[in-house]
């Protein structure tokens, strides 16, 4: 599986992915730094996690104008998958590519900590090596995390099965609507997550359960 990497300024877990696509397809990914205008031919386009332009603005709002966006989101409507993973689910619903936003966490204060994940549809590219409310361990780090929807928003979302991952077990750490923590475009080839799987892969990590995402989309590349 072809994989690339969009790089921004205040890009802090990059190297994370960097070492996790590596790791799970065998093949380096590609890094494309955000002023290129466009992107490599890939499987699989990930917009990491951090904190681009130092979260000026909003969180991710900067670099949602960035060139390499336009190419981003040009194939992410022809179909190419996108992962965006905290600073880059933000980025995401910046540029338009996911609904809602990503607002301050409820409690005002950065969150690092170990949460617990249901997964709440498995018949996705993102998905599919989990089991339907399959509750599993995962560590978030943000401070920009609560997720919100209008009502008509968040009807069509949980009515058209978007809603890939929630908070599970009373763990949800920043105040997201329905303890939304993973939702996907209509089309069903972006998603955006706020929890790190990327930091769940090795026992030296702590634990594996990250790795099924990365797992599902290497299944959907076959």
């Amino acid at each position: 599986m072809k994989t690339a990497v969009i790089v921004f300024p205040g890009s802090n877990r990059d190297r994370d992915m960097f070492h996790a696509l590596e790791l799970i397809t065998g093949t380096r990914p590609a890094s494309v730094w955000h002023t290129e205008s466009e992107l490599p031919d890939t499987d699989l386009v990930i917009v990491p996690g951090g904190f681009s332009y130092g979260d000026y603005l909003r969180a991710g709002a900067i670099a949602a104008r960035s060139p390499i966006l336009k190419d981003l989101v040009k194939k992410a409507n022809a179909g190419v998958t996108v992962l965006g993973v905290c600073n880059g689910f933000q980025i995401l619903t910046e540029a338009g590519l996911l609904p809602g936003a990503l607002m301050r966490n409820a409690g005002l204060n950065f969150v690092c900590k170990e949460v617990k994940l249901e997964t709440v549809n498995d018949a996705t590219r993102f998905s599919s090596s989990f089991k339907k409310g399959q509750v599993w361990r995962c560590p978030v780090a943000h401070h920009d995390g609560n997720y919100f929807a209008d009502a008509d928003t968040l009807k069509a979302i949980e009515d058209n099965g978007q809603v890939v991952f929630r908070y599970g077990e009373g763990t949800n750490p920043n105040g997201s609507i329905d303890d939304i923590a993973g939702v996907m475009n209509a089309k069903g080839n972006v998603l955006g997550m706020m929890p790190h799987p990327e930091n769940l892969i090795e026992d030296l990590n702590g634990g594996t359960e990250g790795r099924l995402l990365f797992e599902s989309l290497l299944a959907k590349a076959a």
